[in-house]
């Protein structure tokens, strides 16, 4: 996988759901004040919508992040872009829209990395025409799929995903139950996982030592404080997912300095 705008510090800068922290998450609004503030990938999720369109949203449901109630999957697109995605954040932020992964490729192209999780509602067992699929064919008609980091909590999304296409970059999503007590280096093995992706808490010093023997990149989730985000750059972390990336910018760059 590959930056748009890579530094020397070989760290990756992501923006969790865009700039979440001052924006409505997954919306446009977020994604482009991310790319400003000196994000390197942007992480976003994708469900499908009622006619088989890959958008950008978080939760199963839409009432949490929208004025919509019920499933994102029993909406059409049309359906959907009638919701307001921006207002439950603030009332300055009315009228963004849930983005489908098109636009947010379109806004992508040329300016930024991205990691697309596949959420595990929208998983199937047959990947045929999934949201695996529509979302490697969208990648492939933008013409960023060394750009595109793709990973799920769901680790069937992850074998489809290298069975459509071996030469993508796929992150394994920890996830406890499926992982049955296995390290680090022992999932990606199994799952010809390109990456390893975790919470924090999860990244312990043993799977550090793992990680780091075995030459496994790892980025971890969702750090919005400048002491964690140290104590994992020094654990020797790949990137960060942070809802803050502007934060993350300057403590990365100070720590960069002192070195």
């Amino acid at each position: 996988m590959k930056l748009y705008s890579g530094s020397e510090d070989n760290f990756v800068i992501i923006g969790h759901r865009g700039a979440s922290a001052y924006y409505p998450e997954n919306t446009m609004a977020a994604f482009r004040a991310a790319y400003e503030m000196g994000a390197e990938m942007i992480e976003l999720d994708i469900l499908l919508s009622k006619d088989s369109v890959p958008v950008v949203i978080h939760d199963e449901t839409l009432d949490r992040t929208t004025n919509g109630t019920g499933l994102v999957a029993d909406y059409t697109l049309t359906e959907l872009r009638k919701l307001d995605a921006g207002l439950w954040f603030g009332r300055e932020h009315a009228g963004e829209h849930i983005p489908t992964l098109e636009e947010v490729l379109q806004f992508a192209k040329g300016k930024i990395a991205l990691n697309i999780e596949i959420k595990t509602e929208a998983v199937t067992d047959d990947y045929l025409e999934g949201i695996e699929e529509k979302a490697l064919n969208l990648v492939k008609k933008y013409e960023m799929e060394d750009y595109v980091l793709y990973s799920s909590f769901d680790y069937r999304a992850i074998s489809h995903l290298k069975q459509l296409d071996v030469d993508i970059s796929v992150a394994l999503l920890y996830e406890k139950k499926q992982s049955t007590r296995r390290l680090p280096s022992e999932l990606v093995e199994d799952y010809t996982a390109d990456a390893f992706n975790c919470s924090r808490r999860q990244f312990t010093k043993r799977w550090a030592e793992d990680t780091q023997r075995h030459n496994i990149p790892v980025f971890v989730y969702t750090v919005n404080k400048e002491r964690q985000m140290e104590k994992m750059i020094k654990r020797g972390v790949s990137g960060i997912f942070s809802d803050k990336p502007d934060l993350l910018r300057r403590v990365v760059d100070n720590m960069w300095k002192t070195k």
